[in-house]
């Protein structure tokens, strides 16, 4: 090598991370531009009269409504809606958890258990509700349950498939260095899962806010789901859509909190992130 030949600059895999304010803001932004664009075209259409306002509001009517919604009663159904969801859901994932570990690692467990949550998962979420209503009465606990059980069997579904992938030469090696069943759980078996693991409470996440609605819809006094109801009795559409818009930010609110949770603990993946996201 001649003395005009030119050194590289040393770049160190890592050393440089996309920073919030770049491919990240552009990202969000993105996902800003259909809900956007919809919005504009449905206030131009009820502007024109192309489509009758007493069916489907301006988006404009929507948002006077939220904003007198926020200054009365808004934040007390929110707050109701948000506990009863998040009780529901941390009895039913953790339940869940614990019944896919038995399942996962025990054909024994599968061959009894298998058979009955496959039957029941099949049950719609309305089909439990006269049930629960005559078990536990129109209090709380009648509401935490049937959220509880949509919550259940996405977690079960993804946490057996994720234990059940594992790759076998993994646990193999761990063997092979005197793992005992604790040490190989923690070291192997929990790090390999917890991908599928994620996407399972993710799911089950996203099915816990549906399933408030149906427990909320019925022999309910407060909540997100007795504005709906509210809503159609007094035959206002634009409450019925503010309460869903309400439902919509909460459920990719709580999601965001999952999946940033997801990224923390799975950044030593080195993953396929798809093509030509640079911006």
């Amino acid at each position: 090598m001649n003395s005009k030949s030119k050194t590289l600059p040393a770049n160190p895999v890592g050393t440089w991370k996309p920073t919030f304010s770049g491919v990240a803001l552009r990202r969000r932004l993105k996902g800003l531009a259909i809900p956007l664009l919809a919005l504009a075209l449905l206030e131009v259409l009820v502007r024109i009269g192309w489509v009758p306002s007493y069916q489907m509001p301006a988006p404009s009517e929507i948002f006077l409504t939220l904003r007198d919604l926020a200054g009365g009663a808004l934040w007390t159904h929110i707050g109701v809606s948000l506990a009863r969801v998040a009780a529901g859901f941390a009895i039913g994932a953790a339940l869940a958890l614990g019944v896919a570990a038995w399942v996962g690692l025990s054909r024994e467990a599968e061959a009894y258990l298998e058979p009955t949550f496959a039957a029941l998962r099949a049950i719609p979420s309305l089909a439990w509700v006269p049930l629960l209503l005559l078990w536990l009465g129109i209090d709380e606990s009648s509401k935490v349950v049937l959220i509880a059980i949509g919550a259940f069997f996405p977690v079960y579904l993804n946490g057996v498939a994720a234990i059940r992938n594992i790759d076998r030469k993994l646990v193999e090696v761990g063997q092979m260095y005197g793992f005992g069943p604790a040490r190989l759980a923690r070291r192997i078996l929990l790090p390999a899962a917890l991908p599928g693991l994620f996407t399972g409470l993710r799911s089950g996440l996203s099915l816990a806010w549906m399933f408030l609605v149906a427990a909320e819809l019925i022999a309910a006094t407060k909540g997100l789901g007795y504005l709906l109801t509210d809503g159609r009795e007094t035959s206002r559409p634009d409450l019925v859509l503010a309460s869903i818009i309400v439902l919509a930010l909460l459920g990719k609110l709580s999601d965001g909190l999952l999946a940033a949770l997801e990224t923390r603990l799975l950044a030593w993946r080195d993953a396929f992130a798809g093509q030509g996201g640079e911006g």
